[in-house]
């Protein structure tokens, strides 16, 4: 898989995409990426923009880094569960 491209290089591509001087497939192998990557870039910079409904590339961040968290602290409380039902029955039982 490529290294990713830097956000000053896809607004580049995007600018050059949208003068429509040539076509996109064009400015895509002369930039040296894929086709379909270029078209998602302007997909995502219209969302961007505010000229179509979608997730905006911050908020899709934040979707990302809140669904992190929320992975994270589930698996704190399922140790904590355990933890608990684990000194619950030594308690119970005694020793």
């Amino acid at each position: 898989m490529p290294a990713p491209k830097d956000p000053e290089f896809r607004r580049r591509a995007v600018e050059l995409a949208r003068l429509r001087e040539k076509p996109i497939a064009q400015i895509a192998r002369d930039l040296g990426i894929a086709e379909s990557g270029l078209r998602r870039w302007m997909a995502q910079a219209d969302v961007d923009e505010g000229k179509r409904e979608g997730l905006s590339s911050d908020e899709r961040a934040e979707l990302v880094r809140l669904r992190r968290e929320n992975r994270t602290q589930a698996m704190e409380i399922e140790i904590l569960k355990r933890a608990s039902a684990y000194f619950a029955r030594e308690n119970v039982l005694g020793k």
